[in-house]
């Protein structure tokens, strides 16, 4: 039986895919066999020697996820590659879709978002860890990246500015306030002393575990990263600035501006909708009682903002697909031809 060979475009993908996938899980069966280098035992409630891994190397027993469970997922990965190869077309698609965004929430680049700041501003921290959902983030970005060559064939793209929908600005800006009043605002009160929303005893614990510069790291990279948002209803979110070397006036490509943006939109929602449902949990339970809920408002507020913004990117950044597709960059020339005088 003859065997179909993946289309030009994805065969650079399938390839990165597949070096991702066997790097993973031979290090993972290093890890199986007693090997313990880049392995982190590390608790990210109570931080002991992060830098050492928190005594990694006295591990005898591998939890399950971190061995046998990912190598499972390793091999699932692969039977992925191997159907986009032998079976190319919208199945295949829906398969390397769902592994990008499997391996993305196992990343949560939201951590990211927090831990590297706070760790280049000399907070102790997890490298290990951090490393492994770097890499985690690069594999979920290759799989979509495998997803979206594999995908049907568009149209050329169309050179120009498309305005985006009302619609999509006004759920831009929301996106936009809401990490500067709901995360920004509160954290620099407490930075400062201020005890809104939380316990004198959270307070305290700001305070003894938190620099100055960590704490201003902390509190600044989420609103900021927040503001990128504008440009998926800006000019420069479409086509590069005057001000960028040798790549100003050129088109942006789609999938830089759409894939970080779904991806930081969907780690989001995850984190807000589990947080929340947590949080239930532990209500039901009576493990929390609402009397603690309501001495650290703020802070459970913090979870609606995630929630919220996670939402309000995923609906800005789903109308500036819509607004920069072929199909609608089709449509608009098609009206304006309509239109013009003969």
């Amino acid at each position: 039986m003859a065997v179909v060979e993946a289309p030009t475009r994805t065969r650079p993908w399938v390839l990165a895919c597949a070096v991702f996938v066997v790097v993973a899980v031979a290090q993972r069966l290093y890890w199986i066999a007693g090997g313990r280098w880049g392995y982190t035992a590390c608790d990210r409630t109570d931080l002991v020697d992060p830098a050492g891994g928190c005594g990694a190397d006295q591990v005898v027993a591998l939890p399950f996820w971190s061995g046998w469970g990912a190598v499972g997922v390793g091999v699932a990965l692969a039977v992925v590659l191997a159907c986009t190869v032998r079976f190319p077309g919208s199945r295949a698609t829906a398969g390397n879709w769902a592994a990008a965004a499997l391996l993305l929430v196992a990343a949560f680049p939201l951590h990211l978002l927090f831990e590297i700041p706070a760790a280049l501003a000399g907070r102790p921290s997890d490298w290990r860890d951090l490393g492994a959902r770097l890499v985690l983030l690069a594999g979920g970005v290759l799989f979509a990246g495998l997803a979206n060559a594999s995908g049907p064939r568009r149209g050329p793209a169309v050179v120009g500015y498309r305005p985006v929908p009302l619609w999509t600005r006004r759920w831009a800006y929301v996106a936009a306030a809401l990490p500067v009043a709901g995360w920004a605002v509160p954290h620099s009160l407490w930075v400062l002393g201020v005890p809104v929303g939380i316990s004198e005893q959270e307070l305290n614990d700001i305070e003894r575990n938190l620099s100055t510069a960590t704490g201003l790291a902390i509190t600044l990279v989420p609103p900021l990263a927040g503001l990128l948002v504008l440009g998926l209803v800006q000019r420069w979110g479409q086509q590069f600035p005057r001000w960028v070397p040798v790549l100003h006036g050129r088109q942006v490509p789609r999938p830089l501006a759409v894939i970080p943006a779904g991806v930081v939109a969907l780690t989001l929602v995850t984190y807000g909708v589990l947080s929340i449902a947590v949080l239930v949990g532990r209500l039901l339970t009576g493990d929390t009682r609402w009397s603690d809920v309501w001495d650290g408002w703020a802070v459970t507020a913090t979870l609606l903002v995630f929630l919220g913004w996670g939402v309000s990117l995923a609906v800005t950044t789903t109308g500036y697909a819509l607004a920069t597709s072929t199909d609608a960059a089709m449509t608009a020339s098609e009206d304006r031809s309509v239109h013009e005088p003969r």
